[in-house]
């Protein structure tokens, strides 16, 4: 959510950022709406000071004019009585009005609320404009070096025969060869987009997924966090996955059948690390928060239809590690973590010989919370291209404002001023999208796969598969 304040005072600034971000939201109605509201309150505000003063003068003058009804009768006292009760009921008269107020303000409230979630955060400057993700910019490409593993290197600028001496088989072709996955009997189970992980591909897929948290955890002091996958409206909405997204989660309609709010599935672990300290104060000595988690994560892909039907790379189902930083608000501070997570990422990848690159993603493509977004793609032989495996964005406080996620600056502990936070997110690993890439990439001229060195630990030992 964006500061409404800084709204009204740069109008300009957000109108242009949404247009932008290619979202459609009337900003001039809120600001109307806003406005109205504001009169509203400042009326009320006025009444309210107007009663309290006349509460506090009413006692004096009623106890005075109570005194002067001692000796007096006839027309005389029925006139100071009608004054006493006028007094008395002058501070009752006005609390209608202002009650009156109050519910202009209720109704008012939602409205503006409503159109407030919609507003985007506006892309920073230096972020490439752009109307879809086919504007978004290269800005690094890294192959790997000559190793046991590859040795003559992997240079995605050649075709894969030339890396390596032999045509290429997809990961369809590989994962039915060495019988890693069961797409007929996951479609049976559970319809399109699904599969079964078997033996040995199940035994990567978890190698992978382990390796990545210990990495975080062991390497780059990461707390592992275990959250929920199934979260109520509340934090879908504060952690700026609805309103715009709603489409893409399922939504369990627990309210029909007599439960007490309705659930939805996210569809990345980042909901629920943002969501561990909603409505918190914490202090400023507690930042940054590093987080780390492995959750399922489920998306409907809607819209999606027709793309990448067959195999592992489009999918409803998937396993996710994902990273989150909470830190102070300061844009330099938010850069340099952006920066760094992305650096973490490339070092797993770089770990594990994966040739990949790092993609500014233009306005159109950062989404309605983001200030700026990196695509990390791997190099998938199967596709002859790159495939996005990692999304790296820097939010600044629009997803702590929604979360009202606040630290206390300076001072001591439950002294000074309290600021909504920053975050940021990115992917660590999600498989089994990213056993696209190692399968292809380290596919051998007989069939079989060798396995990256880091990961031999994690498979008992095992450093081929097949």
């Amino acid at each position: 959510m964006i500061d409404l304040k800084a709204l009204r005072e740069n109008p300009t600034k957000f109108a242009l950022g949404a247009k932008a971000k290619g979202v459609s939201v009337d900003i001039e109605k809120l600001l109307a709406l806003d406005a109205e509201k504001r009169a509203v309150t400042t009326e009320r505000e006025k009444l309210r000071a107007e009663q309290n003063r006349l509460s506090k003068e009413a006692g004096p003058q009623i106890g005075k004019l109570q005194g002067q009804l001692k000796g007096i009768s006839g027309d005389a006292r029925v006139a100071l009585e009608k004054q006493i009760d006028e007094l008395k009921n002058a501070p009752a008269k006005m609390k209608a009005a202002i009650q009156g107020f109050e519910a202009k303000e209720q109704e008012l409230e939602p409205k503006i609320r409503e159109i407030l979630l919609q507003v985007p955060l506006p892309p920073d400057g230096d972020v490439p404009v752009g109307s879809s993700s086919d504007q978004n910019v290269e800005i690094k490409r890294w192959h790997p070096p000559k190793s046991g593993l590859l040795p003559n290197g992997f240079d995605t600028a050649k075709s894969f025969k030339d890396n390596k001496g032999f045509e290429p088989k997809s990961h369809i072709d590989l994962v039915r060869d060495l019988k890693l996955c069961d797409f007929e009997r996951g479609v049976k189970l559970a319809g399109s987009r699904s599969y079964v992980l078997t033996g040995m591909g199940m035994r990567l897929h978890m190698a992978v997924q382990r390796y990545a948290i210990d990495f975080m955890i062991q390497k780059h002091g990461f707390a592992p966090m275990s959250v929920p996958t199934l979260v109520r409206e509340e934090t879908m909405i504060g952690t700026g996955f609805f309103p715009a997204g709603r489409e893409q989660a399922y939504h369990i309609e627990e309210s029909k059948r007599g439960g007490g709010y309705d659930q939805f599935l996210t569809g990345t672990g980042e909901v629920g690390l943002m969501g561990i300290h909603m409505d918190e104060i914490l202090d400023e000595a507690q930042l940054p928060l590093k987080y780390v988690t492995v959750s399922p994560c489920y998306r409907r892909e809607a819209g999606a239809a027709g793309k990448d039907t067959a195999g592992l790379y489009r999918i409803h189902q998937f396993d996710k590690v994902e990273q989150v930083v909470i830190c102070k608000a300061d844009e330099a501070e938010s850069r340099a973590w952006h920066k760094k997570m992305i650096g973490f990422v490339e070092e797993l990848l770089q770990s594990m010989e994966i040739p990949y690159r790092l993609l500014q993603c233009c306005t159109g493509d950062l989404g309605v919370k983001n200030a700026d977004m990196i695509d990390i793609e791997s190099w998938m032989p199967g596709r002859n291209g790159f495939g996005e495996t990692h999304s790296a964005s820097r939010l600044y406080d629009f997803q702590c404002r929604r979360l009202n996620m606040r630290y206390r600056a300076g001072g001591e502990a439950g002294k000074g001023e309290t600021v909504f936070c920053h975050s940021l997110n990115n992917t660590v690993l999600a498989s089994p999208r990213f056993l696209i890439p190692l399968l292809e990439i380290h596919q051998q001229a007989d069939g079989s796969v060798r396995v990256p060195a880091v990961l031999v630990p994690y498979m008992g030992g095992v450093d081929r598969i097949g």
